[in-house]
This record gives structure tokens, sequence and C-alpha cells, in this order.
């Protein structure tokens, strides 16, 4: 696989079992760059192992006063640098390829399951975390694919040096390979300590930015509340814990790459020492002394991808496994589905709290609980998080379905992709991408409706100038940049461009969890107007307590304790509900009560209740 190959037209099925799996499963999976790798370490290895043999040829040819070995040594010096030259280039070419192609490899397959999940993943786990991997983690796991073709070529190249030292010198080339493997398993024991001292500084670190994104974010609320040094000294205590944990961790890197210094150095020593005596014997030549001198030397050069290898496996150990415990995660109701590829249409029901959202209607809910609300609009479009804990069907019948149901059609026995495209759920703190203005509203939609005719109804013409005076250099607004987040944006600002983002798309039903929360009271009831014009005929649920959205809706639905109780239209029920009342209007927990016994007691509602009414419908007259 090549870099320009890249993305994957299918990455595949991850073994997220463990983290070990899935390194595993990766470097299967790229087994042909790995043996590309591999080849091109071993000829750049080799090449380098070689040049001792030539050295001691080109000392003993001067000893024996041959120029004609000279000249040949040196011409097999020569070709040693290019192969050297050669190999060192492509592995690195190869080993950065790998390295490239399993982070990407990783950040699609994250990104196809954040896709799926939807808005379950933050539910079961943190958003902290999943940008963690795919950030940090998926450099570390690419570092460990690409190392682990350079450690296989130095190892061969180590076994290959060893046995042929031992033939070419018996007497030292012993030595030698009774001490490389020594070398190479010398610093095994302190792995467990120093990969435990790396876990606990990353596990520091990672608190210490969760604070710090915390702080950023209630910038403007700590400076109100006057808490701006409290939460200094909590950052500024929790980075000396990061500081001391990481001078821990770099004490005991620091004493492996010692031990990695100091035993090649004893090993060089006693081959020295060992081969002096047997030169003063005269039992071998000084060529083949400086042979098996240089060897050990240049060894030390592929050993030290042995603590390479050891120090990325470390590392990508604690990253595999939170990549594998965020790819583990399955949808409630199987993502494939069972029924063919389309689109239905038709009214919208849930059996679980008996909502019906009629087709070509515009019907608004209206829940008591925030919480309660936004699970609901998830339900409807298909993104339940959890399996529905429902009673044991009866003797005789089939389990219940508890699938919100499109036109006679549950939505999840339908593609992931299908049921999407048929219900669009916006939730309640929708996200802008940084781009252009034409860049955010260039999404999959019907094209049955303009980009400005989703702006007006939305009631964005204020966000274009705004926009249009930020970005002076943008000849048309639709060019205009928005910053990550839309963070230079007000509030409402960014929940109308959202909302206008939403209706562009025309899905077949469009599921709205208080898209007017942030905006004042007049461009709300313009709001109503423009979405009820603009969605004429398609079915839209909106979940808001707001009376100018409830006085526009065709049909308005209480959902109370997960199941609904009243259906009407917003006039008719804000008299003869108090729940519906008391959510509404906002009355008190003892207006509420007041208001059901006088209700008890006389059959209709009492003078107070009939001027609050009057109050918030004169109100909503006005405004519209």
């Amino acid at each position: 696989m090549q870099i320009q190959d890249l993305p994957y037209p299918d990455p595949g099925v991850p073994d997220a079992r463990s983290g070990p799996r899935f390194l595993w499963w990766l470097g299967r999976n790229q087994l042909d760059g790995q043996i590309k790798a591999l080849a091109w370490g071993l000829l750049h290895f080799l090449a380098v192992s070689a040049l001792p043999f030539c050295v001691g040829l080109a000392v003993q040819s001067v000893i024996d006063r041959s120029g004609t070995r000279l000249a040949l040594t040196g011409a097999l010096m020569v070709a040693c640098g290019a192969c050297i030259a050669l190999g060192e280039l492509m592995l690195h070419r190869t080993a950065v390829t790998n390295w490239i192609t399993a982070a990407a490899r990783l950040q699609q397959l994250l990104a196809r399951k954040t896709a799926l999940l939807g808005s379950a993943l933050t539910q079961r786990v943190a958003a902290g975390e999943v940008v963690a991997v795919s950030t940090g983690d998926v450099e570390k796991i690419g570092w460990f694919v690409e190392g682990v073709s350079r450690f296989s070529a130095a190892a061969v190249t180590v076994v290959v040096v060893c046995v042929t030292l031992v033939v070419y010198q018996p007497a030292l080339g012993v030595i030698v390979a009774v001490g490389v493997p020594v070398l190479a398993v010398a610093v095994l024991p302190l792995l467990p300590r120093a990969t435990r001292r790396a876990d606990f500084q990353r596990e520091k670190a990672g608190r210490a930015t969760e604070l710090a994104s915390d702080t950023v974010a209630g910038l403007r609320v700590l400076r109100g509340i006057g808490g701006e040094e409290l939460f200094l000294d909590r950052y500024r205590h929790a980075s000396q814990e990061v500081r001391r944990a990481a001078v821990r961790s770099a004490r005991m890197w620091s004493l492996i790459s010692a031990i990695q210094v100091l035993l090649p150095g004893l090993l060089m020593i006693a081959v020295v020492w060992r081969g002096v005596q047997l030169a003063r014997d005269g039992r071998i030549e000084v060529g083949e002394l400086v042979t098996v001198y240089s060897a050990v030397m240049l060894l030390t050069y592929p050993l030290r991808h042995f603590e390479e290898i050891a120090m990325a496996y470390s590392f990508s150990r604690p990253s595999a496994r939170r990549a594998a415990r965020v790819l583990s995660l399955e949808r409630a109701v199987d993502s494939t589905g069972s029924l063919a590829a389309e689109v239905p249409d038709g009214d919208l029901y849930d059996p679980v709290t008996g909502l019906l959202a009629p087709a070509g209607r515009l019907t608004a809910v209206v829940c008591g609980d925030p919480d309660a609300a936004g699970l609901l609009a998830e339900r409807l479009g298909g993104h339940a998080s959890e399996p529905e804990q429902v009673e044991e069907p009866e003797a005789g019948r089939g389990p219940k379905n508890t699938s919100v149901v499109l036109g006679g059609v549950p939505l999840d026995e339908l593609p992931l992709e299908s049921a999407r495209t048929a219900v669009l759920v916006q939730d309640k703190d929708p996200v802008l991408l940084s781009g252009s203005l034409r860049e955010l509203l260039d999404v999959p939609a019907s094209g049955l409706v303009s980009a400005e005719a989703a702006l007006s109804a939305a009631q964005c013409a204020d966000v274009l100038d705004a926009l249009a005076q930020g970005a002076l250099d943008a000849g048309d607004p639709m060019d205009a940049r928005i910053t990550e987040r839309g963070r230079s944006l007000s509030g409402g600002q960014r929940q109308r461009l959202a909302l206008a983002r939403s209706l562009i798309t025309d899905p077949e039903v469009l599921v709205l969890d208080e898209p007017t929360s942030a905006v004042d009271s007049h461009t709300e009831a313009r709001i109503a107007d423009g979405v009820r014009s603009l969605r004429a005929g398609r079915t839209t649920v909106v979940f808001t307590s707001s009376p100018l959205l409830l006085d526009h809706a065709d049909r308005v639905v209480l959902v109370h304790d997960g199941e609904v109780v009243a259906v009407g239209a917003h006039r008719e029920l804000v008299r003869t509900e108090p729940r519906y009342r008391a959510v509404v209007t906002r009355e008190t927990e003892e207006e509420a009560a007041a208001g059901t016994t006088d209700r008890t007691a006389l059959g209709d509602v009492t003078a107070d209740d009939e001027a609050v009414l009057d109050g918030v419908l004169e109100e909503i007259e006005e405004t519209a």
C-alpha cells in the first residue's frame, strides 16, 4: 500500500479485543509494507556490518603489501557505501510509509466508528479520550508499526554477524555470540517499571489537559466570580505533577540508555583484551583482530533498535488499548439493517412513548426534562445509545418492537445510511466546522432547498452582514471564513447557521431540539414562520417549551415521565393541562399545585390563572 492510495476503500474490521491484538491486526494488514521495509533494512544493516570485514581485509592487505587485494577491498567498500546509502533511503521511505498508512487506517476506523455511533459515542466514552486517540495515540501506534520492520532487520543482522564471526574467528566470535544476546535482553527487567512510569505520566498529562480545557471553556464565568487564581493554582499544581512524573519516567529511560551504552563497552573491552592475547600468541592475524573489533563496535548501531522497539511498544500499548476500547463500541442495533436501502415516508411513530408526528405537519414536543427531550430526539433519529429495556412479551406473542417507525418501516431495520437520510436530528448544541460559509452549507441535500432560502428561513441576514464585515477580502459573504466552532459568532448566530444547515438538507423528517433557545423573541417568531413555510409538506418535529414556536405548530404533544399524556393545540393545552402550563409558563411548584387543586375543585381555571394565560397569549400575538 502506498500513500497515494489513501484513504483505504475499506479499512477492514479491526480486532479490538485488546491492545496487543489490535497492533497485531494492524501489522498483518500491512504485511507487504513490512516485508519491503525488512528487505531494505537488511540491505542497509548488512552493508554496514560488512564494513568491518572490509577494514580488516584492508589492514591485512597493507601488512602483506598486496596492492591487488587492497584495490579489491576498496572497490568492495565503495559497493558497501552505495548499499548503505540506498538501503537507508529506501528503509526510511518504506518505514515512514508504514507509519503514515497505519495512522491513516486507524483514523479512518475512528471516523467511521464516530459516524456509526453518532451522539451515543460521547455518552459511552469521553470526547477528550476520542480526541486523544485520534491525535497522540495515532502517532504512537504508527511509531510502533514503523519500528517493527527496523527491529526485524536489526535482529536478523545481529544474528548473521554473530554467526559470521563464529565462523570467521571462533576464538573471538564465541565471546561476541554469547555477549550480544545478553546485551539484547539486559534491559527487559526494567521495561515494566519504565512502562508504568510512562503510563502514569500520560495519565497526569491527560488530567492537566482536561483541566486546562475546562478552564479555557469557562474563562468568562471564572472572571465573573473571581475564580481565575483558584483554577490557575489548580493547573499549576497539575502541571507540576506532570513535570515530576516526566522526570521519574526520564530517569528510568536514561538508565536503560546507560545500560545500552555500558554493556557494549564492556563487551568491546573483553573482545580487545582476549584478541590482544591471541595476537601475541600468533593465533590470529592483526587484520582479524581489527575486523572483530570493528564488528563489535558497529553492532551497537543495530542494537539501538532493540531499545527503540521496547520504547515504541511501551508507549503504543496503552494507546492501542484506548483505540481498541473505542473501536469495540457497537450500536444498540445492527447498522446493516435487514430491509432494502430505501428512504420511507409517512407518519413518524415512537412505540415507547406513544409519540406520533403526522406526515407533512409541524409537531411540537414539550418535555419537562431537557435530558429526556434530548434522548427522545435521538431515538426519533434511530440513534439509541443503549438497548431499550422492555417488558417480556406475553405468551404466544413475538417480541415487542421498540424501534421508531417511519411510514410503517422500523428505522432499526433499515441500513444506517438510509435511516439517517430519512430522519435528520439537530441537537441542542450543534457544532460549526471551521471554513467558509459556503463550505459549511455544502452538505448532502435533496437540492430542492437553496442556501438563500435556508438562510432566510433561519433569519441569518445579520449573520451574513457580520461575516462580511469581519472578512473584508471576501466579496461574497458566502466566502467569509468561520472560525473554529464558530467562536467569532454569538450563540444565537451559531444556532441560526446550524438551523440553516439542517434546513438545506431537506430531509423527509427533521427533528430539532431547542433550535431557538439562544435568540430573542422577535427573531424567534420570524424563525417559526420561516421554518413552517419552508418545511411545508415535510414532517418536522421541534422539541421546545417556547410559546412562540408552540403557537405555530400544527400539533403539540406533551411527554411526561416517558409517555405522551396530552395532545392538542397550544392554546387549548395551556388552558386545560396544568402540567403543560407548568412547563410553558414556568410556574413554580406551589403555583402549579394551587392551579391543580383549584381545577379539581372548581372544574375550571382560576382567575389568577386566566390573568397569567391572557398575558402570555397577548405577548405571543404582539410578537407574531
